[in-house]
């Protein structure tokens, strides 16, 4: 099975405090519609901190810091499997323009289960939770 690597943000209003969370419904592919904490894949010779301020600055037009990493998120989909890097982030400068998403919202911790999560996300919200 192909393995993809990707790297995701958890992207907090404070990444000390962690009130809200940042999260965005796919605008393409098989799982449209769905939500996901914003990620890309890393490219050659890149950290998975470079591929994340990269990949949010191309689909959300925006410059973040990269704090800890939460965890690394193992995931088989059908037709591939997903190692997904996650890490705390937190806005530094510019406004979240959704460049490739089709939505997106600032969610609570009770606001979590309002949003159809993609599968992989959804293992991750388990260890978000108790942060928020």
């Amino acid at each position: 099975m192909k393995v993809v690597r990707v790297v995701a943000a958890v992207i907090c209003d404070d990444i000390q405090t962690k009130h809200k969370i940042y999260a965005t419904a796919r605008g393409y592919g098989d799982y449209k519609g769905q939500w996901e904490f914003p990620s890309g894949k890393i490219e050659p010779g890149e950290t998975a901190q470079q591929a994340l301020k990269r990949e949010i600055r191309e689909e959300l037009d925006t410059e973040i810091a990269v704090g800890d990493l939460i965890d690394t998120i193992e995931y088989d989909y059908s037709t591939f499997h997903l190692s997904m890097d996650c890490f705390w982030c937190e806005v530094v400068s510019g406004e979240l323009v959704l460049k490739e998403a089709e939505a997106a919202r600032w969610l609570t911790k009770k606001e979590l289960d309002s949003v159809p999560w993609l599968p992989a996300d959804q293992l991750l919200l388990a260890q978000i939770r108790p942060a928020l």
